[in-house]
Formats: structure tokens, sequence, C-alpha cells
């Protein structure tokens, strides 16, 4: 996954102006979330869409800036969301679009309010099916059940792999043969699988393979099925063709209406985040900048993934003269950004600006350490600047208590 991140061109919404000339006014550290690159991915998956009669969702887990949702309700058929608060926000926020769930357990006394807003539930075992499934049906609403095709095409990010041994994610085909009665079976409207992150159209076309040996005999009896997100559709290179013929093939053989819900291609390379440098010193060999953004809590995927964020103007270690290692301000002694190269030394109050960071960003940030949330700001198509949220205080103590 980290290798896929290096091949987006995450600054091209600049228009070849400079960070300074752009952002330089805004209060840091800050997100800005790029309208026309919004845009720009909504027509590609709209093309898919238009180009195959599948629907395409928005897996809101990745991105939840709902006041965007208008830059990208016109290429998109609904939302997917992952427990009730998600399903609320796509229902209320791309209204008259489908919105559809799955959650590995659901809640007895949230399940009445989530059938308000989800038109598709999807369940991640047998027992799940069994105990809300009825529920879905008296609702008028679509059941369907994720399955574990057992097919894992990642290596080396078991974190990400809903395939591993020992998965909680999925029903194989195993446990379908032992839970899985017909009265079960006729509650259900479609499958649905997800095992791919960042990942190309071949490891889809791997994948489906495996859902067609376990499940093939099965699909025939569904209605759709929802191939999941992972596919990172919008980045240069994604083999487009090959993800049609995939669609295409699955709607011939089955007779189902099929289903994608990315979450990155939608606002993938859709958003920056400005940081200022606090602090210069070296340790050693090693020369530090201590940012005011800290990856922990601004970018906690870098860590997570793990990954480094592309950044403006900077190169690879050993790349350009003076390497820094960039890292927060908070305690946490592995809270770093990443090692860069730049062709002067950094100083004091020099603006950095990070790329893709439109993506689980804003949905996963946190105030460890009683860090500020970053501002968001929106980067209209026109070129103006908005700012969409402040925060301050009171947003960090409010989540501790009264």
């Amino acid at each position: 996954m980290a290798g896929l991140k290096d091949t987006r061109p995450p600054f091209s919404g600049l228009s070849a102006k400079s960070p300074q000339e752009l952002f330089g006014a805004l209060p840091t550290p800050c997100y800005i979330l790029d309208e026309a690159a919004l845009h720009r991915n909504g027509e590609i998956l709209a093309g898919v869409a238009r180009r195959t009669g599948c629907k395409i969702l928005l897996a809101q887990k990745a991105f939840s800036n709902y006041d965007l949702y208008p830059a990208l309700a016109p290429y998109l058929a609904g939302t997917e969301a992952s427990g009730l608060y998600e399903a609320r926000l796509g229902a209320e926020e791309m209204p008259g679009k489908e919105t559809h769930v799955f959650c590995g357990a659901y809640r007895e006394e949230e399940f009445e309010e989530l059938l308000q807003y989800a038109d598709h539930i999807v369940f991640n075992s047998p027992r799940q099916l069994e105990k809300f499934g009825p529920a879905v049906k008296k609702a008028g609403k679509s059941a369907g059940l994720r399955i574990n095709p057992e097919c894992s095409t990642q290596e080396g990010h078991g974190l990400y792999d809903p395939c591993a041994p020992g998965s909680r994610l999925g029903t194989t085909r195993a446990q379908w043969d032992e839970k899985m009665t017909p009265e079960l079976i006729r509650l259900l409207d479609g499958l649905h699988f997800h095992t791919l992150c960042e990942q190309d159209s071949d490891a889809l076309e791997l994948t489906l393979d495996a859902v067609k040996k376990r499940f093939g005999d099965i699909l025939p009896r569904m209605k759709w099925l929802n191939f999941g997100g992972g596919h990172h559709i919008t980045r240069p290179g994604y083999d487009i063709p090959r993800l049609e013929r995939c669609i295409r093939a699955a709607q011939q053989e089955w007779g189902v209406e099929v289903y994608l819900e990315p979450g990155e291609a939608c606002a993938l390379n859709a958003g920056y985040l400005a940081a200022r440098v606090l602090d210069v010193l070296q340790n050693g060999e090693t020369r530090l900048a201590i940012l005011d953004a800290s990856a922990a809590c601004h970018m906690p995927d870098v860590l997570e993934v793990p990954y480094c964020p592309p950044l403006y103007g900077a190169g690879r270690p050993g790349e350009r003269p003076y390497p820094f290692r960039l890292g927060g301000p908070t305690c946490l002694a592995g809270d770093v950004i990443g090692d860069y190269s730049f062709d002067a030394p950094l100083r004091e109050g020099d603006l950095l600006l990070f790329g893709d960071m439109a993506i689980y960003t804003t949905c996963k940030n946190n105030t460890f350490n009683g860090m500020p949330l970053p501002g968001i700001f929106v980067l209209r198509s026109d070129g103006r600047l908005h700012c969409l949220k402040a925060f301050g205080y009171t947003d960090f103590k409010c989540r501790l208590g009264s």
C-alpha cells in the first residue's frame, strides 16, 4: 500500500501556485479540501457506472465531510456506512440516494432507528441475519450477508486483510454450509465482500475467481452483489477496463446488480494539510523539525498503515541536500511524520503542505495531549477559500465530560 501512495499526483490541484501563495494566510495546522478534485474523481467514477450500469457508493469511513457531499452526489448512487451514525449522516446529507450499511455486529437498541435511514443492511454472520433479518424484510429494506472468499491479495498488511486466517469479517463457505438454513437464505437479497485496500483491478479479478469458486452456486439466487471498497479507481494508472470487465462478468454470469463502495477513490488527492515549523534541532546526525501538526493526532493513518505522506517541494531522503525528520509536538516518541529532504534548510515558521489529506484525516483525528483539532477549509472550484469549521478548547473539553 505504501508504494501505491507514491504514484499519486497530490498537488495537481494547486494550479502551479505555491502553498505560500494559496494558503500562507491560513492558521495552521489546517486541512484544505479541494472541491475541483472531488469533481474530477466523481467524473471518473460516474464514467464507470455509466458504461457498466453498476452503482457506486461513497464509503463515509474514508471521507465524511458532508458539506462537500453536493460535489460528489451527482456522480454517485449513495453512501455506505459502518453503523448508525454514518447511516444517518448519509441519509440526511445525500437525500434521495441509497444508504447502505455494514457492521460487524449491530446493537439491538439501535436497530429500529437504523431501519429509518438504511436501504440495504448487510450482516456479518448467519446469527446476525437470523436475529435482525426478519425486521429488515418487514420494513421493506434489502438484506445482505458479507462473505469471506478466503482470498488474500495483500502481503505484509494483515491489519487490512479481511481474509487473513481467523478473520472476524465475513462468512466463509464452511460457515455458510453449517449455519445457513433455507429460511435464512430466503431472507437474503444480496451478498457483499470487501477484501481490497488501495489495490488495482487485478486483485479484484483474482478475488472474483475465489467468490465464484466458493459462492458461485448461490449468487444466481441473489439480486445484487457488492464488491466492497479498496478499489483505487481514480489513481492514475488504475486499470479501469479490467474493472469494467469484472463488473460485466458478474452481471452476465449471475444476473445481479453490482455495487462498489470505494472511499479513498472518491476523495483521493482532494485535500491538503498545512503546517508550520515550530522548532529545528539536531540529534547526532539527524536533523529534526517539530511541526504544529501531529501524525498521531492529525494524520493517524501515517502511523497505522504506515506510510510517508507526500510533501510539496520535498524529496525522499538523499534526493536533496538537506535531510530532515519531521515530527509532531506531542509526547509520543513515535509521533514522526517521516524523513524528507529539501533544497534549503528548514527554518522556524516555514509553511509545509502535505498532500492527499482529505481521506482518513478529518474523520479519524483526535485530541491526544490536548492537541487542537485543525480547522477545515475548502478550496472552491473557482479558487475561493472558505472556512468550513474552526475548533477550539470547547471541542476538546466537551468530549471528556459535562
